[in-house]
């Protein structure tokens, strides 16, 4: 039997699905190129308060989360690839203003429409995918070289946007403009020359309200939308929150400590991803994710008890949540493709959009309990949570699901 892990599969590849796998490449390159500057030019240019500044970020990301599930139910009734257009052209309006916003409203308005490209192009893409690939081990491994080319953007757009000078020149933003162009220019090359090979997308018929309510009846699918806010509220305080606590105890070479652990978490999902699927490959994937997060709560086990001066136990921490990060994020949107009828892929990888709420709000969270518990016990919080997830997969496999066919010609 031909494993997942193949050069046959590779091979097997059309062109439409590496367009997908570079695009998603390029998208969240191109986000993480300028994210993490926006908030040095708010403050410099703007003069906002720390807090204005989160607000801003945090308000924005969410509402395009939110958007994100729109989207999805657009893209199954009208098309991905129209969906992908409009991603690449807001991508192209939205930097070129952020390139020349000198007042303040203005250049909110320009970050929020930032953020759009990434929340219209996840979901179609996804879907997408999965349309052109009738074999599931086939999907299996396009869903892990997705996951890997998202890695490396998002590992190599911060060190891009140093060079290109997004950190201080708010002129610089116009490059990542001319980059969207181009994709605009490639989209329409590689649907032109896949058009008549590409199998013909099951549209459907259900406006937004109707899918959610059929959405609603899915009780496993909306169990596991609710385990995995939590997962991603767990790996965003090895982020944000951890630094926030390393940073307020005086942690010794804070520097040098901070940027061993994001080379060390960029390295390990890397370099493990694909001998971790091998490994495996055998397991369904419910049991990869719960191995995932087992090691994501050891990983919070050793921040709560860990020393702040002690450099290697910090170490040991970030390679154990970049270990279960590996195996946990892909297989998470290979458990979507599994859930999701054909005609609704769109609507379901859309929903798990709502996935990033964990990330959205956990700097808000775990300020809060920073603030008034501590470090350790907000670890020991994400230890707890952890466990929670682990319950809820559990109690997931005793529920219900929809008869999509039945349900759907009732909505429609």
């Amino acid at each position: 039997m031909e494993t997942v892990l193949s050069v046959e599969r590779l091979k097997r590849f059309p062109a439409i699905v590496w367009a997908m796998i570079i695009g998603n490449f390029f998208i969240r390159g191109t986000y993480y190129m300028v994210w993490p500057f926006l908030s040095v030019i708010l403050f410099r240019k703007f003069n906002l308060s720390a807090a204005e500044v989160g607000l801003v970020l945090t308000g924005t990301t969410v509402f395009s989360v939110i958007l994100g599930v729109y989207a999805g139910n657009l893209s199954d009734r009208f098309g991905r690839k129209a969906l992908m257009y409009l991603a690449a052209i807001i991508g192209v309006g939205a930097f070129a203003l952020l390139s020349i916003a000198d007042t303040l409203p203005l250049f909110i308005v320009a970050v929020f429409f930032a953020t759009l490209p990434r929340t219209l192009w996840d979901s179609p893409s996804k879907a997408l995918l999965a349309d052109a690939m009738p074999d599931s081990k086939d999907r299996e491994l396009a869903f892990q070289a997705i996951y890997f080319a998202v890695n490396v953007g998002a590992a190599l757009g911060p060190l891009f946007g140093i060079w290109a000078g997004l950190t201080g020149q708010q002129s610089s933003f116009i490059l990542t403009a001319y980059a969207y162009f181009g994709l605009i220019i490639t989209l329409f090359m590689v649907f032109k020359s896949t058009s008549e090979s590409q199998p013909k997308q099951q549209r459907s018929e259900q406006n937004f309200k109707q899918t959610l309510q059929l959405l609603a009846t899915d009780h496993v699918f909306l169990m596991l939308i609710l385990a995995n806010i939590l997962i991603m509220f767990v790996y965003a305080q090895g982020d944000s929150s951890l630094i926030q606590y390393l940073t307020r105890a005086d942690a010794p070479d804070l520097v040098g400590l901070i940027s061993s652990m994001i080379i060390l978490n960029a390295l390990t999902i890397v370099t493990l991803q694909f001998p971790l699927l091998k490994l495996m490959e055998k397991l369904v994937v419910r049991q990869r994710i719960y191995i995932g997060v087992a090691l994501l709560s050891v990983s919070q086990l050793v921040m709560a008890f860990n020393p702040v001066d002690n450099y290697s136990g910090w170490l040991v921490a970030i390679f154990i949540l970049s270990v279960s990060e590996a195996i946990l994020f892909a297989n998470m949107n290979i458990q979507i493709d599994q859930l999701a009828p054909a005609h609704l892929r769109g609507s379901y990888f859309g929903a798990a959009s709502l996935y990033s709420l964990g990330f959205a709000f956990a700097p808000l969270m775990g300020g809060i309990v920073l603030d008034t518990l501590g470090g350790p016990a907000l670890f020991l919080i994400a230890f707890g949570l952890c466990l929670l997830v682990i319950a809820m997969y559990l109690v997931s496999k005793r529920l219900t699901r929809p008869d999509f066919a039945t349900l759907e010609n009732q909505t429609i």
